[in-house]
């Protein structure tokens, strides 16, 4: 590499090394161009992709070899590894309250309006249909709602409830936490959600759940089983004849309550069952509630709803042209119709497909009469809708309002989130190594990574060379390295990773042209190392996260461990022989280099930049925004981030630390988040188009 001893000269090098690299160089006004071009993305999704592919392979062979007596053993093991993973719940039944708060009468039925909480202060808002002929008690239809604006008064909705109670089946229709009567981020002034209905809130909650090792899904779920307890508090009911219905969202909620509601007699789900190894490779990750860390790698799919009680009557309607892809639905009846054979049930398990698109529609609407008639009424009838009117929305209000926001105080998801975690809060102790990795999720610290270098080039007075380094299983991550032309004895090794567009921060130049040596690095599901356009409604960040979770790792974790190789890489180099290292991270890739600060003695300083600092802080906070990639799923059982600035032996600089919602935090804040862990920190403010210079000017200058 010549004499780094000597400054480079604006001379223009064409020629092509022994290596198979290139060396370039450019003039002084052109700016380096720090990508360093790989389909590093690509790569780390498919990396993703076969251990997901490893952990299918294996459970198909696992189900493949079940009989009878395996087929008991596994719904064991489906129905307590679902409770765990969903983190649990609660441990006892709270009274329901339930109040009538309205209602009317039709032609074969009359509705209630009522309201009841399904934990102390979380109100459910719900309509309850009650036939007027022929005799009671009735077999009885929980009507879970999918993700509509307007929840259960969604006209499609309103139909299948009628149409089964004008057929003498008591239903009782709920709105889920964030549609309907329920919405958590409602703003009377806008009257609407700051952050989208349905799927906006639901994991806008559901990312603070995962934190405290909950799930949105838990609250879903646990809403439905006391809508049974209310149920069988109404003479109109029969106690044997109890059924789930939903399309969905709903046919989610229909479907976990086949594995958690053992009174259940039958089962409806409509679009949502198919099998995750076509969802994973179409659509991708769905909604908070539909993610439950660790499922892929404990061996669950989607047939293991059914599998729970494979004597129970379990209908999947599906759509062929549904984003939950027909070819998985296909195959996932298929599996369990021979499990339910092999138990002398085969009947019970049921499918129905219509092409059209996602969706209630009146098809599978009919498919479902069918099928809760057959099973809870013995009767077996065409199914097909009658023609009536649905109700106008504000009939069915069971709330004063129409929120319950606006018309009583009621928890939410994240307020009772919270409670949980000030409850259990544990008591911190010292970190270690171990510890930490534990905490994390991280199984091994890293070596010096192998590397490749295809390309060096002079510009100005640097020399940039563009690697990759090998990670975990081979998987490559993009590596710039910039080096001065003269090395001053005070040159520091900086290892620079950012969130945001490095090709655009002029923080990196500033450092270069100090004379210090820079790495800049994108580890697994960072700039390069990401893909930006959104898929299906999520974001790439957002289904990222969701696929590590799912097989029981997350982002944070991959990303420490790919710091601390990148760091060792560094250090390896000859030009930092005997410099100290300074980590500077700004954005999500904070609480990464947070962790591997504290699983290694080689990093001298650590500078975060517009980081969140606490994960308590996340949890506490009415909206956040980007915070996808930075959770850790139940890291709060065991530590926050402020435990481990405060175990740090390396010098801690925060810049600009942000709220969670990205909003800065003024250093009052700052110090009032992190006071009560006794942090030796160095807190600095950073005016928007500051330069480097002006901001960490006795740091690096």
């Amino acid at each position: 590499m010549g004499n780094r001893n000597r400054p480079l000269t604006r001379r223009t090098v064409l020629a092509i090394s022994a290596g198979g690299f290139s060396f370039t160089s450019s003039s002084a006004q052109e700016k380096p161009h720090l990508r360093v071009g790989g389909n590093y993305s690509r790569q780390f999704e498919d990396w993703l992709t076969r251990q997901a592919e490893g952990y299918w392979n294996q459970r198909e062979k696992e189900i493949a070899g079940l009989d009878a007596a395996g087929i008991q053993k596994r719904q064991e093991f489906v129905r307590k590894t679902m409770l765990d993973l969903i983190g649990g719940l609660p441990e006892q039944k709270t009274p329901l309250n339930p109040k009538v708060t309205g209602g009317f009468t039709r032609e074969n039925y009359r509705v209630e309006n009522i309201i009841f909480e399904s934990q102390p202060g979380f109100h459910v808002t719900g309509n309850l249909y009650i036939p007027i002929t022929g005799h009671g008690p009735y077999p009885a239809v929980l009507g879970v709602a999918g993700h509509s604006t307007n929840g259960k008064a969604s006209s499609t909705y309103q139909s299948a409830f009628i149409e089964l109670a004008k057929r003498g089946f008591v239903v009782f229709a709920i709105d889920p936490p964030g549609q309907g009567e329920r919405l958590e981020y409602f703003v009377s002034s806008i009257d609407r959600s700051v952050v989208g209905v349905g799927v906006p809130e639901h994991n806008m909650a559901g990312l603070q759940c995962l934190l405290t090792g909950h799930t949105f899904a838990r609250y879903e779920i646990w809403d439905g089983i006391r809508a049974f307890d209310y149920l069988l508090t109404r003479p109109e009911v029969d106690p044997n004849r109890l059924a789930v219905a939903g399309n969905s969202g709903g046919g989610t909620q229909a479907a976990y309550l086949g594995v958690f509601e053992p009174r259940l007699a039958a089962v409806v789900s409509s679009c949502y069952m198919t099998r995750w190894r076509e969802l994973w490779s179409g659509p991708g990750p769905q909604d908070a509630e539909q993610i439950f860390p660790r499922f892929i790698e404990k061996g669950l799919d989607f047939s293991d709803f059914m599998l729970a009680d494979p004597t129970r009557p379990f209908l999947m309607t599906t759509a062929i042209q549904d984003f939950f892809p027909i070819d998985g639905a296909r195959l996932t009846f298929r599996q369990s119709q021979r499990l339910f054979d092999l138990l002398g049930g085969g009947e019970k398990a049921g499918y129905f497909e219509y092409d059209d698109t996602h969706g209630w529609s009146r098809p599978r609407r009919e498919a479902a009469y069918r099928w809760l008639g057959k099973w809870l009424q013995q009767s077996e009838t065409d199914g097909k809708e009658s023609i009536f009117q649905t109700e106008e929305e504000s009939l069915l209000y069971a709330t004063e309002t129409g929120q319950l926001s606006t018309s009583i105080s009621s928890e939410t998801v994240r307020s009772l989130n919270q409670k949980y975690l000030s409850q259990r809060t544990p008591t911190r102790k010292a970190l270690t190594t171990d510890l930490i990795q534990q905490a994390i999720g991280l199984k091994q610290l890293p070596e010096k990574p192998e590397s490749l270098l295809f390309r060096r080039e002079i510009h100005n007075s640097h020399w940039i060379e563009k690697t990759e380094l090998f990670t975990e299983d081979r998987v490559k991550i993009p590596a710039t390295l910039l080096v001065p032309g003269r090395l001053e004895e005070t040159a520091k090794a900086v290892l620079f990773t950012t969130s945001f567009d490095k090709s655009a921060d002029p923080d990196i130049q500033e450092l270069v042209e100090a004379g210090h040596i820079v790495l800049v690095v994108d580890p697994r599901g960072i700039g390069e190392s990401y893909q930006m356009p959104d898929r299906s409604g999520y974001t790439q960040a957002y289904q990222l996260s969701a696929r590590a979770m799912l097989l029981g790792r997350n982002l944070v974790e991959i990303q420490t461990a790919d710091l601390l190789a990148a760091s060792r890489f560094l250090l390896a180099r000859p030009e930092c022989k005997n410099r100290p290292l300074t980590l500077y991270a700004k954005g999500e890739t904070a609480p990464a280099a947070l962790f591997a600060a504290s699983l290694t003695d080689s990093i001298h300083e650590l500078i975060l930049e517009r980081s969140i600092l606490s994960y308590r802080s996340v949890v506490d906070a009415d909206i956040h925004y980007h915070l996808e990639r930075t959770v850790i799923p139940g890291i709060l059982h065991s530590l926050d981030l402020p435990d481990v600035m405060k175990a740090l032996k390396q010098k801690l600089i925060l810049v600009s630390p942000v709220h969670p919602n990205g909003t800065p935090l003024l250093s009052s804040e700052a110090r009032r988040v992190l006071k009560n862990y006794e942090i030796t920190f160095t807190n600095v403010t950073r005016g928007e188009g500051w330069r480097l210079k002006s901001t960490l000017k006795n740091l690096f200058f």
